[in-house]
């Protein structure tokens, strides 16, 4: 199994999880779901994937990854993975911590 990241033509980030990435691409390429995020926003770029042996780490990861911030996915995407334990760390305002 294979997350995925697909930078998009409008620059935003699609996520997905698939057991195929070559075909996976694909289809979304050739724009086969009309209804899918990424139809409209072609063409596309593989930005990153990481391979999985069990289905649940990656739908896991997958679910992970989706609630992530841009800022966040684009330091996994360049391999940066010394800064992604400081985007980790929640942000409070002095409100919150009152």
């Amino acid at each position: 199994m294979y997350v995925y990241i697909l930078r998009c033509s409008d620059g935003s980030y699609y996520t997905g999880v698939t057991n195929d990435l070559e075909e996976r691409f694909e289809q979304h390429s050739q724009g086969i779901h009309p209804d899918s995020y990424t139809f409209s926003r072609r063409p596309l770029e593989l930005v990153f994937y990481e391979m999985f042996n069990s289905p649940l780490a990656a739908i896991a990861f997958e679910k992970k990854l989706k609630k992530w911030s841009r800022k966040k996915k684009e330091a996994l995407i360049q391999a940066r993975f010394d800064l992604l334990p400081e985007m980790a760390r929640k942000k409070f305002t002095k409100r919150e911590v009152e």
